[in-house]
């Protein structure tokens, strides 16, 4: 695990829409596209595995937390657990950067989503602060709600 190089951004694309493939066989689709380098290279935080990474998890900041705002592992590294070690390395991260906690949105009832982060100490939100209300009007808008419910997590540290 690792931050990522700026050489390595335009991979991080090709991670995403590889990841994206798992979803293909759900009946959900398509997906709006990966985030672009330029996302990424402002995001706060962006760990890799691999080299060339097979795996990344992009962070930012949410109401003066810290908020995972992508994880895609290449569908050809799935189950493996890299996901999980990229989930606990941003977390990581995250609390050495003095953060209380960790939030994200996920579809709500795909395994490897809200069950999969669920299982790894994320409790869902009800009451979403300002920024996650954004974040959630933004996804509707990009019409990830018409794919399947959404759901707002936070993870204490």
């Amino acid at each position: 695990m690792r931050a990522a190089t700026v050489a390595e951004l335009p991979l991080l694309v090709e991670v995403e829409l590889a990841a994206d493939r798992v979803f293909d066989g759900t009946g959900m689709g398509p997906l709006p596209p990966p985030g672009s380098v330029e996302e990424l290279a402002a995001a706060e935080c962006v760990l890799v595995v691999g080299d060339p990474p097979v795996g990344f998890a992009r962070l930012g900041r949410v109401d003066g937390q810290a908020h995972l705002e992508q994880l895609s592992v290449h569908s050809d590294h799935g189950g493996r657990g890299v996901g999980t070690a990229l989930l606990e390395a941003a977390c990581d991260w995250a609390a050495r950067s003095g953060y209380r906690a960790v939030t994200l949105t996920t579809f709500a009832e795909i395994a490897w989503n809200g069950p999969f982060y669920e299982g790894r100490g994320f409790l869902p939100v009800t009451d979403l602060s300002p920024g996650l209300r954004e974040i959630r009007r933004h996804e509707a808008a990009l019409g990830l709600d018409d794919l399947g419910p959404r759901i707002a997590m936070r993870r204490p540290l």
